[in-house]
């Protein structure tokens, strides 16, 4: 009896809710105010800046162990994509670069390929099938969201490509770096991948971890 209208507060609520995101015509982030799962709060005073973003026009730094530099223009660099289910990244993988297994929790990927060669991939969670491919300039790839997916230079050059995702904060995880690069013990990560503990071993002193 006291059920029914708890719901419809509950839906009344939500239909408001619902409202105010599509007249609300944008959400620049405040950068001042910590993240949450719906993205940043909205910044009061908005001006034209707020919707431009010039960090993506140079080159990443490659000179690390993946020979390789994602530069991003999500929430957190570009506020003005807060809320808006979209952001951009700039690759850029010199000879021999890698941007090892990953995945991006929140958003889908589509690559296009600006400069030299990249082959690309992902592993679906159905069977584990592999789908890749080698691109050349102009070429797109799209990658699903959750999935493990991986880019890497096949070419001599240097590659450059531009990465487009359906959040404005995709997140993050590399499979190695969460494997290797902290202080997971090294026991627990033998028992958990098979791995072979002196090559965990090896692996951990690479990227940094602890055994």
């Amino acid at each position: 009896m006291y059920l029914i209208p708890h719901i419809l507060l509950l839906v009344f609520v939500a239909f408001v809710a619902t409202i105010q995101s599509l007249v609300q015509d944008f959400c620049v982030a405040d950068l001042s105010l910590p993240d949450g799962p719906a993205g940043y709060p909205c910044k009061k005073s908005v001006t034209e800046n707020d919707f431009v973003y010039h960090g993506l026009a140079a080159p990443g730094n490659t000179t690390n162990i993946i020979n390789a530099a994602v530069t991003p223009a999500f929430s957190p660099q570009f506020p003005g994509v807060n809320g808006l289910g979209l952001s951009i990244a700039r690759l850029d993988l010199a000879a021999g670069g890698v941007i090892p297994l990953h995945t991006h929790p929140a958003g889908s990927e589509i690559l296009v390929v600006i400069q030299g060669t990249i082959c690309a991939g992902f592993i679906s969670s159905f069977e584990n099938v592999i789908y890749f491919k080698t691109l050349n300039k102009g070429d797109v790839m799209v990658f699903p969201q959750g999935l493990l997916h991986f880019q890497l230079n096949s070419g001599n050059g240097p590659a450059l490509g531009f990465v487009s995702f359906s959040s404005s904060n995709p997140g993050l995880q590399i499979t190695d770096f969460a494997l290797f690069k902290n202080d997971f013990p090294t026991e627990l990560v033998a028992k958990t991948t098979f791995l072979d503990v002196a090559q965990i071993k090896k692996l951990k002193g690479v990227l940094g971890g602890k055994n």
